[in-house]
């Protein structure tokens, strides 16, 4: 009887500690531009939400247990008018109308505990009827039947790729070109273009609606997932860091990868020395967001990641955008050896990140704008590239 109104107020209660959860992680943004009163009435506004949906399932358990008090009521009274009628006609003594109406009171506490029983199954029922909605919620995306992916550098393939997001008008529209192992992409466009959406679908994180993805003539629907990921790996500009030690966070909780390993890496990218300044080196715990870490720091710890992922495709979404100059030139030796032997794919926005490319590819909404080497579109003066190069791609491209 109550569970619809149960669950709605279970809704209520997820839909205000989603909203608190995301306003806390970017209190202060709120706090410094002046967000503070909105969040404070939607605040309110969902606190209201669950108010009113919660007296509503406070109301349909009290129906229940008003219920249970009308039946004993109704018990009562009938069991003082039998005791009554037989009291009268010298049928019972008074003894046995006290015992009837007794025994009628000894049956009202199990009663009470199966009427509060009921209340806490539908209250269950109602989080189960939650769960089992999410429990269906079914994955568009299917595991291939394990096409191998050979080891190495990666080529990489679309054909006439199309996809969008939901009913929207597609991001990539009928994208197609080919990239051999071993070679820098240097991938270019305004924000919107489908920079990161093409990347995103190199990870099999979505399938296009049309066309075909492949990595060394293998199509990443025939590849098992966990080994598209495996083969792929990306450093962003925004570095996610756990709760965990150091270790945990650079092998991703994978104990196959050895300390010396993790220290060689570590050192290979500078950041050994501040390994070791921490209070446990590697078994030091990360303060969760990555608190206590700089952001240089984090970035640093994501090429880490990645070396240690020994992938065969690297992407790197202008990753080292959020270093200070000290930092960045500490990461260049480390992103030389990183895309040595390997294919790359890099998302940029300035001149120097270019320079390392050996083709360019300018995005433009969805589309392939221009495509080729990065030496001969730098010296053809009619190519858009060579217009970026000019201009300066850091006032274009944005």
């Amino acid at each position: 009887l109550s569970v619809p109104y149960v669950a709605a107020e279970r809704e209520a209660d997820a839909q205000l500690y989603g909203f608190l959860e995301e306003r806390l992680a970017g209190v202060d943004d709120i706090r410094t531009n002046g967000g503070g009163a909105y969040v404070m009435r939607r605040y309110f506004e969902r606190a209201r939400e669950i108010l009113v949906r919660g007296r509503a399932a406070s109301m349909m358990n009290i129906l229940i247990w008003s219920m249970a008090i009308g039946v004993f009521a109704l018990g009562y009274a009938l069991v003082l008018a039998l005791g009554a009628y037989l009291f009268s006609r010298r049928e019972a003594t008074l003894g046995t109308v006290f015992l009837f109406f007794q025994y009628t009171q000894m049956l009202r506490q199990p009663l009470e505990q199966l009427t509060e029983q009921l209340r806490d199954f539908q209250r269950a029922s109602a989080s189960i009827g939650r769960i089992e909605e999410l429990r269906h919620i079914a994955t568009t995306m299917v595991d291939g039947y394990g096409a191998p992916i050979s080891a190495g550098a990666l080529a990489v393939g679309f054909e006439k790729v199309v996809f969008g997001y939901g009913e929207h008008e597609p991001v990539l529209k009928q994208v197609s070109f080919e990239l051999a192992p071993g070679k820098v992409l240097g991938l270019l466009g305004r924000t919107g273009s489908g920079k990161t959406t093409l990347t995103r679908l190199l990870f099999r994180l979505y399938d296009p609606q049309s066309g075909t993805i492949r990595l060394n003539d293998v199509d990443l629907r025939s590849a098992h997932l966990a080994e598209v990921r495996q083969r792929v790996g990306i450093v962003t500009q925004d570095v996610q860091l756990f709760n965990a030690s150091v270790r945990d966070n650079l092998s991703f909780f994978d104990r196959s990868i050895s300390d010396a390993r993790i220290q060689a890496v570590l050192e290979t990218i500078g950041l050994w020395n501040w390994c070791q300044s921490l209070p446990g080196g590697l078994d030091s715990e990360l303060a969760p967001g990555g608190g206590g870490v700089s952001a240089g720091e984090a970035q640093l710890l994501a090429f880490a990641r990645v070396f240690l992922h020994d992938p065969g495709l690297v992407i790197l979404d202008e990753a080292s955008s959020r270093l200070d100059p000290a930092t960045e030139r500490l990461i260049e030796r480390a992103v030389e050896q990183l895309l040595r032997g390997r294919t790359a794919i890099i998302i940029a926005h300035r001149l120097p990140t270019v320079q390392r490319a050996d083709e360019i590819m300018i995005l433009e909404e969805g589309h392939i704008r221009e495509y080729g080497l990065r030496e001969s579109l730098a010296n053809d003066p009619a190519s858009r590239f060579a217009e970026l190069l000019q201009t300066g791609m850091e006032e274009v491209l944005v």
